[in-house]
């Protein structure tokens, strides 16, 4: 018996490849696309409003690897984030309440009494 040679069965495509929608999505958040435009109103030659507009559409990985990772420090995107925000804010009223305390010891003169601050010649 001869073999079938099926090559010329099939139309030869006459451009790109088709993908389906799963294939582009995978290239789109491998590779990255940036997405900018501007929005500006003006009247009688006086500006308004303007928008500038920014899409990054990516993977995480893609986006680490441009640098870009605001997910991980927003506080309302990442629990470890709000709980760093809340441990910062507390570091900072502590210190505020040391240079507080430390200031009213210096206006009693060091006597740590509780007047007030106003000194023994204020009596």
């Amino acid at each position: 018996m001869t073999e079938l040679d099926t090559r010329w069965d099939r139309p030869e495509p006459n451009g790109p490849a088709t993908s389906n929608l799963a294939d582009i999505l995978e290239r789109v958040l491998d590779k990255g696309i940036v997405i900018a435009g501007d929005i500006k109103i003006d009247l009688l030659d006086i500006e308004l409003l303007t928008i500038r507009l920014r899409l990054f559409v990516s993977s995480v990985d893609t986006a680490r690897k441009a640098g870009i990772d605001w997910w991980e420090t927003d506080p309302a995107l990442s629990s470890r984030a709000a709980r760093d925000a809340l441990a910062a804010e507390n570091a900072e009223l502590r210190e505020r309440l040391r240079a507080i305390g430390a200031g009213s010891e210096e206006a009693d003169g060091g006597n740590g009494g509780g007047d007030g601050g106003r000194g023994r010649a204020g009596t």
